[in-house]
Protein backbone atom coordinates (compact mmCIF):
# COMPACT_ATOMS: atom_id res chain seq x y z
CA UNK A 1 0.00 0.00 0.00
CA UNK A 2 2.81 2.05 0.82
CA UNK A 3 4.17 1.91 -2.58
CA UNK A 4 1.32 2.59 -4.28
CA UNK A 5 0.49 5.99 -1.99
CA UNK A 6 4.07 7.29 -3.04
CA UNK A 7 3.26 7.08 -6.51
CA UNK A 8 -0.03 9.06 -6.26
CA UNK A 9 2.26 11.99 -3.84
CA UNK A 10 4.89 11.55 -6.97
CA UNK A 11 1.86 11.84 -9.47
CA UNK A 12 0.36 14.85 -7.10
CA UNK A 13 3.49 16.72 -7.03
CA UNK A 14 4.36 16.59 -10.65
CA UNK A 15 0.74 17.61 -11.31
CA UNK A 16 1.57 20.57 -8.54
CA UNK A 17 4.19 21.71 -10.97
CA UNK A 18 2.32 21.66 -14.28
CA UNK A 19 -0.44 23.87 -13.12
CA UNK A 20 2.65 26.87 -12.51
CA UNK A 21 4.19 26.42 -16.31
CA UNK A 22 2.62 29.45 -17.98
CA UNK A 23 2.30 27.31 -20.91
CA UNK A 24 -0.02 25.11 -19.36
CA UNK A 25 -2.17 28.54 -17.71
CA UNK A 26 -2.77 29.83 -21.40
CA UNK A 27 -3.77 26.60 -22.52
CA UNK A 28 -7.28 26.53 -20.57
CA UNK A 29 -7.98 22.73 -21.61
CA UNK A 30 -4.83 21.31 -20.33
CA UNK A 31 -5.13 23.49 -17.22
CA UNK A 32 -8.40 22.28 -16.43
CA UNK A 33 -7.31 18.80 -16.96
CA UNK A 34 -4.59 19.20 -14.86
CA UNK A 35 -6.27 20.91 -11.80
CA UNK A 36 -9.05 18.09 -12.24
CA UNK A 37 -6.59 15.47 -11.84
CA UNK A 38 -4.71 17.55 -8.61
CA UNK A 39 -8.10 18.05 -6.75
CA UNK A 40 -8.82 14.42 -7.24
CA UNK A 41 -5.28 13.52 -5.23
CA UNK A 42 -5.25 16.24 -2.60
CA UNK A 43 -7.54 14.27 0.06
CA UNK A 44 -5.47 11.08 -0.20
CA UNK A 45 -2.25 12.79 -0.80
CA UNK A 46 -3.33 14.93 2.28
CA UNK A 47 -3.82 11.94 4.44
CA UNK A 48 -0.97 9.91 3.22
CA UNK A 49 1.15 12.85 4.31
CA UNK A 50 -0.39 13.39 8.04
CA UNK A 51 0.47 9.17 7.84
CA UNK A 52 3.89 9.34 7.15
CA UNK A 53 4.33 11.85 10.13
CA UNK A 54 2.90 9.99 12.15
CA UNK A 55 5.37 7.13 11.45
CA UNK A 56 7.92 9.25 11.86
CA UNK A 57 6.85 10.30 15.12
CA UNK A 58 6.19 6.71 16.28
CA UNK A 59 9.97 5.92 15.09
CA UNK A 60 11.31 8.79 17.76
CA UNK A 61 8.84 7.66 20.27
CA UNK A 62 10.42 3.86 20.39
CA UNK A 63 13.78 5.31 19.94
CA UNK A 64 13.42 7.66 23.04
CA UNK A 65 11.77 5.14 24.81
CA UNK A 66 14.61 2.56 24.57
CA UNK A 67 17.06 4.54 26.79
CA UNK A 68 15.18 6.82 28.66
CA UNK A 69 15.04 5.47 32.43
CA UNK A 70 13.19 8.31 34.42
CA UNK A 71 9.94 6.77 35.52
CA UNK A 72 7.46 9.27 34.43
CA UNK A 73 8.73 10.66 31.49
CA UNK A 74 8.66 6.72 30.28
CA UNK A 75 5.09 6.83 31.05
CA UNK A 76 4.70 10.21 28.70
CA UNK A 77 6.48 8.18 26.36
CA UNK A 78 4.27 5.20 26.69
CA UNK A 79 0.93 7.08 26.26
CA UNK A 80 2.59 9.24 23.18
CA UNK A 81 3.03 5.85 21.79
CA UNK A 82 -0.43 4.12 21.78
CA UNK A 83 -1.92 7.18 20.68
CA UNK A 84 0.47 7.06 17.18
CA UNK A 85 -0.55 3.58 16.98
CA UNK A 86 -3.97 4.03 17.24
CA UNK A 87 -4.06 7.37 14.86
CA UNK A 88 -1.28 4.93 12.51
CA UNK A 89 -4.25 2.04 12.36
CA UNK A 90 -7.20 4.21 12.06
CA UNK A 91 -4.84 6.36 8.84
CA UNK A 92 -4.27 3.04 7.16
CA UNK A 93 -8.08 1.88 7.07
CA UNK A 94 -8.98 5.41 5.89
CA UNK A 95 -6.25 5.10 3.03
CA UNK A 96 -7.38 1.75 2.07
CA UNK A 97 -11.27 3.63 1.68
CA UNK A 98 -9.09 6.12 -0.17
CA UNK A 99 -7.63 3.87 -2.50
CA UNK A 100 -11.01 1.27 -3.29
CA UNK A 101 -11.88 1.99 -7.09
CA UNK A 102 -14.16 4.64 -7.89
CA UNK A 103 -17.23 4.92 -8.78
CA UNK A 104 -17.43 6.91 -11.57
CA UNK A 105 -20.91 8.16 -11.43
CA UNK A 106 -20.55 9.06 -7.62
CA UNK A 107 -19.96 12.76 -8.53
CA UNK A 108 -22.81 13.12 -11.07
CA UNK A 109 -26.37 14.22 -10.27
CA UNK A 110 -29.14 11.67 -10.21
CA UNK A 111 -32.68 11.29 -12.13
CA UNK A 112 -34.56 9.42 -9.55
CA UNK A 113 -38.28 7.73 -10.54
CA UNK A 114 -41.02 6.57 -7.61
CA UNK A 115 -43.64 4.86 -8.64
CA UNK A 116 -46.72 3.39 -6.38
CA UNK A 117 -46.77 -0.61 -6.28
CA UNK A 118 -49.33 -2.69 -4.27
CA UNK A 119 -51.41 -1.15 -2.17
CA UNK A 120 -53.49 1.02 -3.85
CA UNK A 121 -54.22 4.39 -2.89
CA UNK A 122 -52.30 4.01 0.07
CA UNK A 123 -48.81 3.15 -1.89
CA UNK A 124 -49.59 6.47 -3.68
CA UNK A 125 -49.90 8.09 -0.31
CA UNK A 126 -46.62 6.65 0.68
CA UNK A 127 -44.89 7.46 -2.58
CA UNK A 128 -45.99 11.15 -1.87
CA UNK A 129 -43.71 10.69 1.34
CA UNK A 130 -41.03 9.18 -0.13
CA UNK A 131 -40.83 11.98 -2.13
CA UNK A 132 -41.14 14.51 0.67
CA UNK A 133 -38.61 12.94 2.19
CA UNK A 134 -35.59 13.07 -0.86
CA UNK A 135 -36.87 16.61 -1.30
CA UNK A 136 -36.17 16.88 2.68
CA UNK A 137 -32.88 14.92 2.25
CA UNK A 138 -32.02 17.32 -1.29
CA UNK A 139 -32.48 20.50 0.90
CA UNK A 140 -30.31 19.54 3.65
CA UNK A 141 -27.27 18.63 1.34
CA UNK A 142 -27.78 21.63 -0.71
CA UNK A 143 -28.85 20.19 -3.88
CA UNK A 144 -31.74 21.39 -6.30
CA UNK A 145 -34.56 19.25 -7.44
CA UNK A 146 -36.23 19.74 -9.96
CA UNK A 147 -39.72 17.49 -11.31
CA UNK A 148 -39.66 16.15 -14.50
CA UNK A 149 -42.95 14.02 -14.67
CA UNK A 150 -45.23 13.36 -12.55
CA UNK A 151 -48.81 11.98 -11.89
CA UNK A 152 -51.30 12.35 -9.21
CA UNK A 153 -53.87 10.89 -7.11
CA UNK A 154 -57.43 12.95 -6.82
CA UNK A 155 -56.35 12.24 -2.89
CA UNK A 156 -52.82 13.99 -2.85
CA UNK A 157 -51.03 10.61 -3.30
CA UNK A 158 -47.92 10.18 -6.21
CA UNK A 159 -48.88 7.25 -9.23
CA UNK A 160 -45.56 8.06 -10.54
CA UNK A 161 -43.08 11.03 -10.09
CA UNK A 162 -39.56 11.35 -12.17
CA UNK A 163 -37.45 14.37 -11.05
CA UNK A 164 -33.59 15.54 -11.08
CA UNK A 165 -31.73 15.63 -8.17
CA UNK A 166 -28.95 18.36 -8.80
CA UNK A 167 -25.83 18.40 -6.79
CA UNK A 168 -22.24 17.32 -6.58
CA UNK A 169 -22.12 13.54 -5.23
CA UNK A 170 -25.84 13.03 -5.37
CA UNK A 171 -25.74 9.82 -6.43
CA UNK A 172 -23.09 8.96 -4.04
CA UNK A 173 -25.33 8.86 -1.28
CA UNK A 174 -28.53 8.65 -2.78
CA UNK A 175 -27.89 5.07 -5.05
CA UNK A 176 -28.00 3.41 -2.45
CA UNK A 177 -32.05 4.14 -2.23
CA UNK A 178 -32.40 1.93 -5.15
CA UNK A 179 -35.53 -0.62 -4.32
CA UNK A 180 -38.80 -1.55 -3.07
CA UNK A 181 -39.56 0.51 -0.36
CA UNK A 182 -42.44 -1.11 2.18
CA UNK A 183 -44.83 0.75 4.83
CA UNK A 184 -46.69 -1.05 7.47
CA UNK A 185 -49.61 1.78 9.11
CA UNK A 186 -53.31 2.29 9.42
CA UNK A 187 -54.25 3.87 6.00
CA UNK A 188 -56.06 7.35 5.90
CA UNK A 189 -58.84 5.27 3.61
CA UNK A 190 -59.13 2.27 6.30
CA UNK A 191 -62.06 2.84 8.47
CA UNK A 192 -61.70 -0.53 10.14
CA UNK A 193 -58.22 0.54 11.67
CA UNK A 194 -56.44 -2.38 10.29
CA UNK A 195 -52.25 -2.32 9.29
CA UNK A 196 -52.22 -2.43 5.60
CA UNK A 197 -48.71 -3.83 3.80
CA UNK A 198 -48.36 -1.55 0.46
CA UNK A 199 -45.00 -0.62 -1.14
CA UNK A 200 -43.61 1.69 -3.81
CA UNK A 201 -40.29 1.35 -6.02
CA UNK A 202 -37.36 3.62 -6.21
CA UNK A 203 -35.09 4.08 -9.26
CA UNK A 204 -32.25 6.07 -9.31
CA UNK A 205 -30.11 6.96 -12.36
CA UNK A 206 -26.79 9.03 -12.51
CA UNK A 207 -27.40 11.81 -15.34
CA UNK A 208 -25.60 10.94 -18.51
CA UNK A 209 -23.85 13.52 -20.65
CA UNK A 210 -24.49 13.95 -24.41
CA UNK A 211 -20.79 12.58 -25.07
CA UNK A 212 -21.50 9.26 -22.63
CA UNK A 213 -24.94 8.60 -24.20
CA UNK A 214 -25.32 9.24 -27.83
CA UNK A 215 -28.97 9.77 -29.24
CA UNK A 216 -29.59 9.38 -32.88
CA UNK A 217 -32.62 11.38 -33.53
CA UNK A 218 -33.84 8.87 -36.68
CA UNK A 219 -34.37 6.45 -33.16
CA UNK A 220 -36.63 8.58 -31.81
CA UNK A 221 -40.73 8.61 -32.30
CA UNK A 222 -41.56 11.93 -30.76
CA UNK A 223 -45.75 11.95 -29.80
CA UNK A 224 -47.06 15.45 -28.31
CA UNK A 225 -50.64 15.21 -26.80
CA UNK A 226 -52.59 17.71 -23.89
CA UNK A 227 -51.54 17.10 -20.80
CA UNK A 228 -53.51 15.48 -17.94
CA UNK A 229 -54.15 16.02 -13.94
CA UNK A 230 -55.58 14.01 -11.57
CA UNK A 231 -58.25 11.62 -12.42
CA UNK A 232 -57.04 12.63 -16.28
CA UNK A 233 -58.95 15.43 -16.59
CA UNK A 234 -57.35 17.99 -19.67
CA UNK A 235 -55.34 20.53 -17.56
CA UNK A 236 -54.16 21.64 -20.72
CA UNK A 237 -55.81 22.71 -24.01
CA UNK A 238 -52.24 23.34 -26.08
CA UNK A 239 -50.44 20.01 -26.76
CA UNK A 240 -47.54 20.49 -24.59
CA UNK A 241 -47.29 16.93 -23.33
CA UNK A 242 -44.22 14.97 -25.31
CA UNK A 243 -44.06 11.06 -24.86
CA UNK A 244 -40.27 9.70 -26.62
CA UNK A 245 -39.91 6.19 -27.97
CA UNK A 246 -36.48 4.80 -28.38
CA UNK A 247 -37.51 2.55 -30.99
CA UNK A 248 -34.22 0.12 -30.94
CA UNK A 249 -34.93 -0.37 -26.68
CA UNK A 250 -38.03 0.52 -26.29
CA UNK A 251 -37.75 2.75 -24.01
CA UNK A 252 -40.74 5.31 -23.62
CA UNK A 253 -40.38 8.18 -21.57
CA UNK A 254 -43.35 11.21 -21.04
CA UNK A 255 -43.16 14.90 -19.73
CA UNK A 256 -46.24 17.16 -19.36
CA UNK A 257 -45.26 18.73 -16.35
CA UNK A 258 -44.01 22.44 -18.87
CA UNK A 259 -46.63 24.34 -20.39
CA UNK A 260 -43.83 24.60 -23.13
CA UNK A 261 -43.14 21.72 -25.63
CA UNK A 262 -40.31 22.52 -26.70
CA UNK A 263 -39.04 22.63 -22.29
CA UNK A 264 -41.02 19.00 -22.02
CA UNK A 265 -39.10 17.81 -24.81
CA UNK A 266 -35.39 18.47 -23.60
CA UNK A 267 -36.62 17.24 -19.78
CA UNK A 268 -37.76 13.79 -21.31
CA UNK A 269 -34.55 13.52 -23.17
CA UNK A 270 -32.43 13.84 -20.17
CA UNK A 271 -34.46 11.06 -18.42
CA UNK A 272 -34.05 8.91 -21.73
CA UNK A 273 -30.63 9.47 -21.94
CA UNK A 274 -30.21 8.37 -18.06
CA UNK A 275 -31.94 5.14 -18.56
CA UNK A 276 -30.02 4.31 -21.77
CA UNK A 277 -26.84 4.49 -19.96
CA UNK A 278 -28.30 2.39 -16.97
CA UNK A 279 -29.26 0.10 -19.80
CA UNK A 280 -26.19 0.23 -21.08
CA UNK A 281 -24.40 -0.66 -17.89
CA UNK A 282 -26.59 -3.34 -16.89
CA UNK A 283 -25.40 -5.09 -19.67
CA UNK A 284 -21.36 -4.30 -19.16
CA UNK A 285 -21.87 -5.17 -15.65
CA UNK A 286 -23.77 -8.48 -16.77
CA UNK A 287 -20.81 -10.38 -16.42
CA UNK A 288 -20.02 -9.17 -12.46
CA UNK A 289 -23.62 -10.21 -11.14
CA UNK A 290 -22.11 -12.12 -8.43
CA UNK A 291 -19.80 -8.91 -7.18
CA UNK A 292 -22.73 -6.93 -7.43
CA UNK A 293 -24.98 -8.63 -5.40
CA UNK A 294 -22.26 -8.16 -2.44
CA UNK A 295 -22.86 -4.29 -3.15
CA UNK A 296 -25.82 -2.21 -1.37
CA UNK A 297 -25.86 -0.20 -3.81
CA UNK A 298 -26.19 -2.44 -7.27
CA UNK A 299 -29.77 -0.43 -8.01
CA UNK A 300 -31.82 -3.58 -8.10
CA UNK A 301 -35.73 -2.58 -8.17
CA UNK A 302 -37.12 -5.59 -7.28
CA UNK A 303 -35.21 -6.16 -4.09
CA UNK A 304 -37.20 -5.08 -1.29
CA UNK A 305 -34.51 -2.61 0.89
CA UNK A 306 -36.75 -1.23 3.62
CA UNK A 307 -40.10 -1.28 5.81
CA UNK A 308 -41.26 1.68 7.62
CA UNK A 309 -43.39 0.98 10.49
CA UNK A 310 -46.06 3.12 11.83
CA UNK A 311 -47.37 1.05 14.85
CA UNK A 312 -43.74 1.07 16.06
CA UNK A 313 -41.81 3.95 14.73
CA UNK A 314 -39.57 2.19 13.32
CA UNK A 315 -37.52 2.03 10.13
CA UNK A 316 -35.35 -1.20 9.05
CA UNK A 317 -33.06 -1.68 6.19
CA UNK A 318 -32.66 -5.19 5.30
CA UNK A 319 -29.80 -5.37 3.40
CA UNK A 320 -27.53 -4.27 6.65
CA UNK A 321 -29.94 -5.00 9.47
CA UNK A 322 -30.22 -2.23 10.15
CA UNK A 323 -32.99 -0.91 12.75
CA UNK A 324 -33.84 2.67 13.94
CA UNK A 325 -36.99 4.09 16.25
CA UNK A 326 -36.97 7.23 14.40
CA UNK A 327 -39.53 7.25 11.69
CA UNK A 328 -40.64 10.64 11.77
CA UNK A 329 -37.21 11.63 12.05
CA UNK A 330 -36.64 9.50 9.34
CA UNK A 331 -39.42 10.97 6.57
CA UNK A 332 -38.89 14.24 7.38
CA UNK A 333 -35.35 14.04 5.40
CA UNK A 334 -32.65 12.83 7.83
CA UNK A 335 -31.37 10.22 6.36
CA UNK A 336 -27.22 10.48 7.07
CA UNK A 337 -27.57 7.88 9.53
CA UNK A 338 -28.79 4.74 7.68
CA UNK A 339 -26.72 6.66 4.10
CA UNK A 340 -23.78 6.61 6.41
CA UNK A 341 -24.43 3.12 7.35
CA UNK A 342 -24.69 1.46 3.96
CA UNK A 343 -21.40 3.27 2.80
CA UNK A 344 -19.90 1.88 5.32
CA UNK A 345 -20.95 -1.49 4.72
CA UNK A 346 -20.53 -1.77 1.34
CA UNK A 347 -16.54 -0.25 1.68
CA UNK A 348 -16.29 -2.81 4.28
CA UNK A 349 -17.45 -5.79 1.60
CA UNK A 350 -15.58 -3.83 -1.36
CA UNK A 351 -12.40 -4.07 0.96
CA UNK A 352 -12.44 -7.82 1.30
CA UNK A 353 -12.96 -8.78 -2.04
CA UNK A 354 -9.62 -6.55 -2.35
CA UNK A 355 -8.44 -8.12 0.36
Amino acid sequence: MYEKLKKLEDKYNELTELLSQPDIIADQVKFQKYAKAHADLEEIVTKFREYKDVLKGLEETKQMLEGEKDPEFRQMLVEERDNLIARQKKLEHELKVLLLPKDPNDEKSVIMEIRAGTGGEEAALFAHDLFRMYSRYAEEQGWKIEIMDAHYTDIGGIKEIIFVVEGQGAYSKLKYESGVHRVQRVPATESGGRIHTSAATVAVLPEAEEVEVEIDPNDLRIDVYCSSGPGGQSVNTTQSAVRITHIPTGLVVTCQDEKSQHKNKAKALRVLRARLKELLEEQKNAELAGERKNQVGSGDRSERIRTYNFPQGRVSDHRINLTLHKLDYILEGHLDEIIDALITHDQTERMKQVD
